[in-house]
Formats: C-alpha cells, structure tokens, sequence
C-alpha cells in the first residue's frame, strides 16, 4: 500500500519528530540530576552525540525511540505496511550506525549505554540505579589501577 500523503506532507510530519530534549531524554536527566550525577546534553564532540554523556567517568548515554532503533526489530518489521521498503532501509541504517558509533565510542575509552524510551518512562529509578552502579565500578576499576601503579612505586623504591 502506498503512502496517504503527499511527499511535502509527509517530510512535513517528519520534521516535527524532536531529535534533542524528548520527553524520555528530559526524564532521564531530572532523575540522573536529582542524584547529583552530572552531564553533559547532546554531547556532540563524541560519536553518534549522545544524548547524555557523563564526561567524569566517560559515560555516553542514548535514550532510543523504539520505533526508529528496532526495538523487537525482528517481529515489528513483519508487522510494517505502509512504505515498508523505505522503514527497513532507514531503520536498518539506523541500527547498524549505533553499532558503529558505539565501537567508536569504546575505541576512545568511553562506555555507551542504550535505554528504551518505554524502559524510561516505566522504570526510570532501575535506569539511573544502572548508571549508578556503572560509575561505581568504573571508580572500583580506577581505584584498583591506582593501588597497582602504587605497588609499582613500592616495587621500584626496593
């Protein structure tokens, strides 16, 4: 079946899907905020401009519309009527470009986390509860390196 509007209509319709500051992203960073836990918004010097990027511990977090990131990519993409060539292609793209920025992202020693607009809205406080223990144990990792680089000292004073 082919597309009820125009062309025009259509991109039209398209432009008014928000990119930056969408309700699940604003969620998000309240709570994330509220914890003392502090960022960055649409951090564009990194790969893919995460959506929050908690430059202390080198966190880059995207909050993911389900729809335009393939949640459940398999089954929904049999479920698409309408133009359907066209939503695979794109979110097919869309999909394999957050793979590619999130191995960027790791290359540069950051650490990229991806929500789902609907695990924001419903369990914002396990969200931020995983970023929380995400910081903890990057500290944990940063403390344990800092013991060994003293022991090397120890080692080298001998």
């Amino acid at each position: 079946m082919s597309d009820v509007m125009t062309p025009k209509q259509r991109s039209q319709t398209m432009s008014h899907i928000k990119g930056k500051n969408t309700s699940i992203e604003i969620l998000l960073r309240k709570s994330l905020w509220h914890r003392g836990i502090r960022y960055r918004k649409n951090y564009k010097r990194l790969p893919g401009t995460p959506d929050i990027a908690i430059t202390k511990y080198k966190i880059a977090i995207f909050c993911d519309s389900e729809f335009f990131h393939g949640h459940n990519w398999e089954i929904k993409k049999q479920k698409l009527g309408n133009n359907r060539e066209y939503w695979i292609k794109k979110i097919e793209r869309n999909m394999a470009r957050d793979r590619e920025n999130d191995l960027k992202l790791i290359a540069m020693d950051w650490v990229p986390i991806h929500f789902w607009g609907q695990e924001i809205q419903k369990h914002t406080d396990e969200c931020v509860e995983a970023v929380e223990d995400l910081i903890f144990e990057l500290q944990m990792m940063q403390f344990d390196g800092m013991i060994e680089d003293a022991r090397d000292c120890v080692e080298d004073i001998k």
